[in-house]
């Protein structure tokens, strides 16, 4: 009988190893991604999906930072502009720019997804507790609200954000976006509606 590399039978599916009580991970799992030439992390357990950056469309009167919206899926999906977010100014669309679509909202308020605009994804990283340091009081760029903490990268540090802070009120501007686009398509419906009368 053929067998794979493991010793399995094709077809079959190997049992699942036994749990060992003698080995505990405090080990989560994070996103790095690079915005104005610093690294930084959000826990992958917040990401929903990675896309590539596409045209938006811009919604009147609304915070500098959030950038538009894009139809994903026939979802209405805000998107924050991370630069701006920080005051950094706005991020210039470059060949690796990336839409990150977060998971904002939570403990009481209703979870939306939100769109986070960055200059480029770089990779999944493993952190434990003891590899995270607590955030500086001052010098790292971005207010410390927004920064859970700081962890050793290959080339010095990377910035692990706080995402509540960081989309603090997100979810609640995602509504108002999200309330816009409709009345605006609703708009756009009647004035086809009324061409198609009238013609």
């Amino acid at each position: 009988m053929t067998t794979t590399a493991t010793g399995q039978a094709p077809g079959t599916v190997p049992a699942p190893a036994e749990p060992r009580d003698d080995v505990v991970t405090d080990e989560r799992r994070y996103l790095t991604f690079t915005l104005q030439d610093e690294l930084y992390a959000i826990d992958i357990l917040q990401v929903t999906e990675i896309i590539e950056f596409r045209s938006l469309t811009v919604v009147p009167m609304m915070p500098p930072f959030i950038r538009g919206v894009l139809n994903l899926r026939g979802r209405v999906l805000p998107v924050v502009d991370l630069a701006a977010r920080f005051e950094h100014g706005a991020t210039e669309v470059r060949r690796r720019t990336a839409v990150i679509v977060v998971r904002a909202g939570g403990e009481g308020t209703a979870t939306q997804d939100v769109g986070v605009m960055v200059d480029g994804v770089n990779k999944v990283i493993h952190l434990g507790a003891d590899d995270i340091e607590p955030p500086p009081a001052f010098g790292a760029g971005v207010r410390t609200d927004f920064i859970s903490g700081m962890a050793r990268a290959d080339a010095g540090f990377l910035i692990v954000l706080n995402t509540a802070q960081v989309l603090a009120g997100a979810a609640e501007l995602a509504d108002a976006v999200r309330a816009d686009a409709v009345r605006a398509d609703a708009v756009r419906a009647d004035a086809r509606a009324d061409g198609e009368a009238g013609g």
